[in-house]
């Protein structure tokens, strides 16, 4: 009963598997390779048109590489106030932007309200030099509470972006589960909403080591290359990842691994509205399932065998909290079985 993070489930199989099978033998490196080349070249595929393709480690290298490719001298990049890149990323799109500041932008739910974001924005004219300059905005997919953004709601912050001329980052580590609950394409997702760069993430849903940034016009790229270099995410074997990502989308894994999960989520969701004494903080969307419980109720679970954390609430969370109520996250994963999601019922019920 692993509901602690998709973070903590290990490989998919075929992904394991596509690792092995290009352990061996010698293939150029830094990115040049035959299988580097095919990989970006099923990006476009999945993409629906030509884009540029920089694999690196770790999501928080995407994220910050993203916003120092948007960066400017006194820039300032707009997030949801309690999004990943502002709490969670331990200053490094700050470092790597060469100082660039995160403003926090309010929102119902981990998501940016258009208004906020569109006052935000104007509250920094790029003529008052004092205030520093609007570079970027960010939003994430599925969000840190496991909410998601509409392709309306992309498009009309998209909108805002183009109108003080900034482009918009999309931080896609949950990516594929936020795909497959608005059951659209990555296109409809982004580009086509106005989205100028995606953090493609593809740890979190099987991968042992897999993100990259997603260009979404080549003639745009500008200093990517040489920022990933220089922030030391250009990998020597690149293959290794480029391999992870072969079998990813080969047979369309990566949305069957997050089909799987979202639906674990539901069904989780489904037996702590069933059961008295718990009860959802929102409704899931993706495979993040937020619930309220008393602390001895949630010692009692984790006694059973279930990983679990507490989690600060939203600011925008304003549902009464009864007395001794705490709100704890619970995360679902391509690995998660239905055994677990039965055990989990039991231990509620026991």
């Amino acid at each position: 009963m692993n509901f602690a993070s998709d973070n903590w489930a290990g490989a998919h199989p075929q992904i394991a598997e596509a690792l092995t099978n290009n352990a061996g033998g010698y293939a150029s490196a830094y990115g040049t390779g035959d299988l580097d080349r095919q990989v970006e070249r099923i990006f476009c595929d999945v993409f629906e048109r030509d884009v540029a393709v920089f694999f690196v480690g770790t999501g928080t290298a995407a994220n910050s590489l993203s916003l120092a490719w948007a960066a400017k001298p006194g820039g300032v990049a707009f997030c949801h106030a309690e999004a990943h890149a502002i709490d969670d990323e331990g200053g490094a799109p700050e470092y790597l932007t060469g100082g660039a500041r995160l403003k926090g932008v309010a929102g119902p739910l981990g998501r940016m309200d258009p208004n906020a974001l569109d006052a935000a924005i104007r509250a920094h004219p790029a003529e008052f030099v004092h205030a520093g300059q609007p570079m970027a905005a960010s939003i994430t997919q599925a969000t840190e509470i496991g909410t998601l953004y509409s392709l309306d709601e992309i498009e009309t912050i998209a909108g805002i972006c183009r109108e003080s001329d900034i482009p918009l980052h999309l931080d896609g580590a949950r990516f594929a589960n936020a795909l497959v609950a608005l059951e659209t394409t990555p296109a409809e997702m982004t580009w086509k909403r106005g989205v100028d760069i995606v953090s493609f993430g593809g740890t979190k849903n099987g991968c042992w080591c897999a993100e990259a940034i997603v260009v979404l016009d080549p003639a745009k790229v500008g200093q990517m290359h040489f920022l990933r270099k220089r922030a030391a995410q250009l990998f020597s074997k690149s293959r290794f990842i480029a391999a992870q990502f072969e079998a990813y989308f080969r047979n369309d894994l990566w949305l069957k691994t997050a089909q799987h999960a979202n639906a674990m989520a539901a069904d989780l969701a489904s037996a702590i509205s069933a059961t008295d004494g718990t009860r959802l903080a929102w409704q899931p969307q993706a495979n993040e399932v937020f619930a309220l419980m008393t602390a001895e109720k949630a010692k009692t679970l984790q006694a059973a065998g279930a990983k679990f954390y507490p989690w600060k609430h939203p600011l925008s969370f304003t549902d009464e909290v009864g007395t001794g109520e705490v709100l704890h996250r619970f995360v679902t994963s391509f690995a998660t079985e239905r055994s677990e999601i039965e055990a989990f019922r039991q231990a509620l019920n026991g």
